[in-house]
């Protein structure tokens, strides 16, 4: 048996205990209230965890790439949402989709977009299923239901408009229960709306899609709405335990690094897991709890108390005290082996092209053994 001592570090590691409670939690949440899941795979990128949500077979799944959709369709994945505003250059990868019996959707918020994909499909004699952007909180992109555009690009869109889209982006900075909730609401109700504006026209919106990890877990009304999508919370990170979405105990995601050094006169513990195994990511610097790059654990997943990676460079990392906290830095000599609890999981996966799979519950105070090693896939 391999155990978390035996590969080269640094490597992602997954818990696949963490990562079917968090799989279920979700499901059974919004078979409550009656809409399924679009899972969205940028978070993992991976076949190996689309099977656990999807148990049946492939499902309806969200992508952030075309290389994505090009991946899960050649894994059997027949409905794909491209969620990302579509760049006319990309049209040519959509359409070899389609023409493979691959339902793909697209995704844009402007005239200038609607007509690059109305002439394109009529070029070549296709439907390309097309959601339109709605702006519900200000955050990126996509358009209010009152702004005249809306109909106007659905017109363009014609028989290509399969609905709308919205993404509650500011949800990740709702800092209590009430203001969750508030953000779940807008999302529906302004996603909604525009869906209402665009059928009170004439136009056809049978989709109204809508979805962030945050707002899907505190939704308790989905009236009007067709979908939900999220992908983050199938291994959660710290930005989501910090809006208490989660806990440090429901992390399904981590990075093992090794100590290969020490500053006594700082307090610091070098590692050899610097941003480039963890990423830059800061996301908990301003929510009531900074966790600096991560928390830290041992490699049964138990975690060191006031312990954080405080510090990062390519291919280091610094450990030391939380900050405000007084004792002594733990004696971790070096060879000892760690565990990172990332801030922001997505980023984290993405350093990564593989996962090296535990089961806590079958070992929970010692070092797991590695049960599988699944493959991520990354690009564009």
């Amino acid at each position: 048996m391999i155990t978390l001592t035996a590969p080269d570090t640094p490597f992602a590691v997954v818990d696949t205990a963490r990562l079917d409670r968090n799989i279920h939690r979700l499901h059974d949440h919004l078979e409550t209230l009656g809409v399924p899941l679009r899972l969205h795979v940028k978070t993992s990128k991976s076949t190996d965890i689309a099977r656990r949500v999807h148990k049946d077979g492939p499902g309806p799944i969200t992508v952030s790439t075309v290389s994505e959709a090009e991946y899960f369709a050649d894994a059997g994945y027949a409905d794909i949402l491209y969620a990302v505003g579509i760049d006319p250059h990309k049209l040519p990868r959509v359409a070899a989709l389609i023409r493979r019996g691959v339902t793909v959707t697209v995704l844009l918020d402007s005239s200038a977009q609607a007509e690059a994909v109305t002439r394109f499909a009529r070029d070549r004699s296709i439907r390309i299923p097309t959601l339109i952007e709605i702006d519900c909180d200000g955050h990126r992109g996509g358009i209010t239901p009152n702004d005249p555009t809306l109909v106007e690009i659905g017109r363009i869109l014609d028989d290509n408009l399969a609905g709308v889209l919205g993404h509650a982006g500011e949800s990740y900075f709702a800092l209590s229960p009430n203001a969750l909730h508030k953000a779940a609401d807008n999302e529906r109700d302004v996603t909604v709306a525009a869906a209402n504006a665009l059928t009170e026209v004439g136009l056809s919106c049978p989709i109204v899609s809508i979805g962030s990890t945050p707002t899907a877990h505190r939704a308790t009304d989905l009236t009007g709405v067709t979908e939900v999508r999220a992908g983050n919370y199938v291994f959660f990170d710290l930005v989501m335990a910090g809006l208490g979405i989660c806990t440090p105990d429901d992390l399904a995601l981590s990075v093992v690094v090794t100590v290969i050094g020490h500053q006594p006169a700082k307090d610091w513990i070098i590692t050899d897991g610097g941003w480039m195994a963890t990423s830059r990511d800061r996301g908990t610097q301003n929510q009531p709890v900074d966790q600096g790059y991560g928390l830290v654990a041992d490699l049964a997943g138990r975690l060191i108390p006031d312990l954080l990676m405080t510090g990062a460079s390519q291919e280091h990392g610094i450990l030391s005290r939380r900050p405000g906290t007084t004792g002594s830095i733990p004696d971790l000599p070096v060879g000892t082996r760690l565990r990172i609890l990332p801030n922001h999981a997505c980023a984290t996966a993405a350093q990564h092209h593989l996962y090296h799979v535990v089961d806590s519950s079958t070992s929970p105070t010692v070092t797991p053994t590695i049960d599988a090693i699944w493959i991520r896939h990354n690009g564009w």
